[in-house]
């Protein structure tokens, strides 16, 4: 007779880079292997390379280096939005406003054919770290016509960057042209046939979802806003210190947070608005989040920007306000929507998730 003799529990391992520094995205265990075998096409599975600048590198410098970096990500979306299915039943126009200052500001508005109306808006902000990119881009013309053709008028603002094509314009330009955008929005939501609008943005367009609402609030026109869906939003505004625990754990997974500085220094020069929450919502107060509208939070696992949006979520509900918090898994920042055809399933599920939620506030 034997007696079985218990073994020792495995030794806890931190995940990611905090339990293993030479951990890359291709050998991550938690990374989705279907995302993996793109990125290694692509060439993206190494330590993502770090910045060659510093913050202190001087406007010019730094509005240079930006030019660089946003037409490799355009380029970047344009490799992964090849041989895609054409998206069928959907009309688009060209909105032009005047923003205060004199200037345009494009309205792209998304609506499917023979469905009737009226529907819910969904407001979209690009990402882009506020300071690159465009509306225009392919990827986000392709979210924008799927969410259309899934049932939504879908308005997708063209506003001023911080740098890039669209830039140099800082703190605040881009932020009031989304504002100006959404109030037209609700000034003419009958013409456009919805009912109601919700805001939803990735990455930097998670930035300014989440600073509108607050801006609205303090202006009077908060009930614009029926909800806020961000995605992978970037705010914390100060990645000089590891802070947050992702900023170790996934840095240099497709992002190095070196390059986070680089971009907020371009965005908000000097850092003169380090804690005001329209520029960097993580410091909102409680006193800013309350009795804003309904949100959800969506993160994504192998991001590093993930635990700050994860303590917005906290922060949102510890004010009073509805709002669900929930991490993708074995994502990278915005995954959900660059592997369109390698994960056609959860870019689907991207889809129902934000016009479920829109379509649940009606």
């Amino acid at each position: 007779m034997t007696t079985d003799v218990p073994t020792a529990p495995k030794a806890h391992t931190a995940p990611g880079r905090l339990g293993d520094p030479a951990l890359t995205i291709g050998t991550d265990p938690r990374a989705d292997p279907r995302m993996v075998a793109v990125m290694g096409e692509l060439g993206l599975l190494d330590h993502a390379d770090g910045a060659p600048l510093t913050p202190d590198a001087g406007r010019e410098t730094l509005l240079q280096f930006v030019d660089a970096v946003e037409e490799g990500f355009e380029g970047l979306f344009a490799r992964l939005a090849e041989g895609l299915p054409p998206i069928h039943g959907v009309t688009s126009e060209l909105r032009t406003i005047t923003g205060d200052g004199g200037h345009e500001i494009g309205l792209h508005v998304h609506r499917p054919e023979g469905v009737d109306g009226p529907l819910p808006v969904i407001y979209q902000v690009h990402g882009g770290g506020m300071v690159m990119l465009a509306a225009t881009g392919g990827l986000y013309t392709r979210w924008r016509n799927e969410l259309a053709a899934a049932g939504a008028v879908v308005v997708g603002v063209e506003y001023r960057n911080g740098g890039g094509a669209l830039g140099p314009h800082p703190f605040p330009a881009g932020l009031e042209d989304c504002a100006t955008g959404l109030r037209w929005v609700a000034q003419h939501l009958e013409e456009l046939g919805g009912t109601h609008i919700v805001v939803t943005g990735d990455s930097g367009g998670g930035n300014l979802a989440l600073a509108l609402p607050i801006k609205a609030k303090r202006e009077g026109w908060a009930d614009a806003i029926a909800g806020v869906y961000a995605q992978c939003p970037y705010i914390l505004g100060d990645w000089t210190d590891a802070s947050l625990p992702s900023l170790v754990e996934n840095d240099r997974y497709w992002l190095n947070r070196s390059l986070f500085p680089l971009l907020a220094e371009v965005y908000d020069p000097g850092a003169g608005n380090a804690t005001e929450a329209t520029c960097w919502p993580y410091h909102a107060t409680a006193d800013d989040l309350a009795g804003l509208p309904p949100h959800v939070i969506s993160c994504n696992e192998l991001d590093p920007l993930r635990d700050e949006g994860i303590a917005y979520h906290r922060a949102l509900l510890a004010a009073g306000v509805p709002s669900v918090g929930k991490v993708n898994l074995g994502l990278c920042h915005v995954g959900e929507l660059m592997f369109r055809a390698a994960m056609p399933d959860v870019y689907a599920q991207a889809v129902r998730d934000v016009l479920g939620f829109a379509r649940s506030l009606g």
